[in-house]
């Protein structure tokens, strides 16, 4: 470990306050942020994904916020990767720096590192669409149990995206991908402190209720409108995209997808609070204590 070297992690569920605990941090320790964040890293959704605003990013200076196109595919190995190179390249400026994000896979992905998966070539990935286009999820999930059972029954069959991706890596990898699945922690050259605001849960739910109706006042529905063509993406497969797809579709009227989507971020949010709660070195701060917090 290098001398002094810190790597300060805001993290938790959406809406609990992590941006402007972040840019408060980097500014006492004269560092900065570092997003986690797997939708604020694409252009073109800033509503969508609450992306720190001008005055916000002009505040500190921040990393990985909208960098990527809609389409361009990444993969949390390659956040690994992206992120420790620049890590190494600011610790040589300020040995403290910021992370902030609730994209756990990306903060496990520097935190803990991630196991080394082959790339997955564009030939790979059609063919992987094609089937799913052909045969849809059951026929992903079919294969998927062919080359490797052990995989398919870890992978949450209501989740698309983990089943084609699980399958990319089996016949990217040409053997069992869960053989490459090893999950050994790597250590890292710099310490590693963790916070997360403890909001109360109804506390949580109110705000992000809130958050979303401000959305929808600064504009969700035309964002959404701007993308809507490129609705099959990936990246945009995500709560408050997809149900305003839905209402674009006819599926839902309007009040009924801000309803929608509420809903779908506080299951998210007591999902990030389910997988943060198994990590024993996140340091809980409680909302009034934030004033007082000292790094």
């Amino acid at each position: 470990m290098v001398e002094n070297r810190e790597l300060i992690v805001i993290t938790g569920p959406t809406a609990s306050g992590k941006t402007a605990l972040a840019i408060e941090m980097a500014k006492q320790v004269g560092g900065h942020v570092i997003s986690a964040d797997s939708r604020q890293i694409y252009k073109g959704i800033p509503i969508g994904t609450a992306v720190p605003t001008p005055e916000e990013r002009a505040a500190v200076p921040h990393h990985f916020v909208e960098v990527l196109d809609l389409d361009q595919y990444y993969s949390a190995a390659q956040y690994e990767a992206d992120a420790m190179r620049l890590l190494d390249e600011l610790f040589q400026q300020n040995p403290r720096q910021v992370m902030c994000g609730g994209s756990m896979m990306y903060v496990d992905a520097v935190c803990n590192g991630i196991d080394e998966l082959p790339t997955i070539s564009d030939s790979v990935r059609q063919r992987v669409l094609a089937i799913y286009g052909q045969e849809g999820l059951y026929g992903i999930r079919q294969m998927l149990q062919l080359l490797d059972p052990a995989l398919h029954d870890r992978t949450d069959p209501a989740n698309p995206r983990r089943n084609l991706h699980a399958l990319e890596l089996c016949l990217q990898a040409g053997r069992p991908a869960s053989e490459l699945l090893t999950g050994e922690k790597k250590q890292r050259p710099f310490k590693i402190t963790k916070y997360a605001i403890d909001w109360p849960r109804e506390e949580l739910f109110d705000r992000i209720n809130r958050r979303v109706e401000l959305m929808i006042e600064q504009g969700l529905e035309e964002e959404a409108r701007r993308v809507y063509p490129l609705r099959h993406l990936n990246s945009l497969n995500t709560v408050g995209y997809k149900e305003m797809f839905a209402y674009f579709d006819g599926l839902m009227d309007f009040p009924t997808s801000i309803a929608r989507i509420q809903k779908n971020t506080r299951v998210y949010a007591k999902k990030q609070l389910t997988w943060l709660r198994r990590d024993p070195s996140i340091i809980w701060i409680a909302p009034e204590a934030l004033s007082n917090l000292r790094t």
